[in-house]
């Protein structure tokens, strides 16, 4: 069975099989990016300092527009737009009002946000390993009054809203040191 899976990335990864075959240590590297890319899985990085809290979600496009091409029609761009706006509320989104937090930065990066299908193209040919996968990462960064009554993250609203996203895979660094967990839809917290 192990033989199985271990065939599996090669058939997907022709080039980056031939190389992993010459460089038997580079295997796990490839094996890696090959399942970074999850539909359903998104990953959110999350630490507490004092008062300052930083967040890191990373998704694929898919789960939170519903598409990863270059959003050409109305519908898509106004998809598109409408995630970004969600994204762009992330107070609620991550339900932090129990700290009394002010988001103080919020970045959004995406292909999709871009809006030019040209340059996505020209992206794609500089990176033809990441196929027609776009990715979405938001970046937040907020002050918090009252710090030491985060308790917990809630993703409850995250996953109402987005309701394409099955899983995110969270790596929590707080007070009582670093913790990750898997987040779902019926298991939305995880207490600092």
């Amino acid at each position: 069975m192990r033989h199985l899976l271990l065939a599996l990335p090669f058939a997907l990864l022709p080039l980056a099989a031939a190389q992993a075959h010459e460089h038997g240590h580079d295997h796990d590297h490839h094996h890696d990016s090959l399942g970074a890319h999850e539909h359903g899985v998104a990953s959110l990085n999350v630490a507490l300092d004092g008062n300052l809290l930083e967040l890191q979600l990373d998704s694929p496009a898919m789960n939170l527009v519903g598409f990863e091409h270059a959003a050409k029609s109305d519908a898509d761009k106004a998809k598109v737009a409408a995630a970004k706006r969600e994204l762009e509320q992330p107070v609620s989104l991550f339900a932090l009002s129990s700290g009394d937090c002010k988001a103080t930065e919020v970045a959004l990066q995406s292909p999709l946000f871009a809006g030019k299908a040209h340059d996505h193209k020209h992206d794609h040919h500089d990176h033809k390993h990441e196929g027609e996968h776009s990715d979405i990462h938001a970046h937040y960064r907020f002050e918090c009054a009252k710090a030491n009554e985060l308790k917990q993250l809630d993703l409850a609203e995250l996953f109402k809203r987005f309701p394409a996203t099955e899983k995110i895979q969270v790596q929590l660094i707080g007070p009582n040191g670093q913790q990750g967990a898997e987040l779902t839809a019926a298991q939305p917290r995880l207490s600092f």
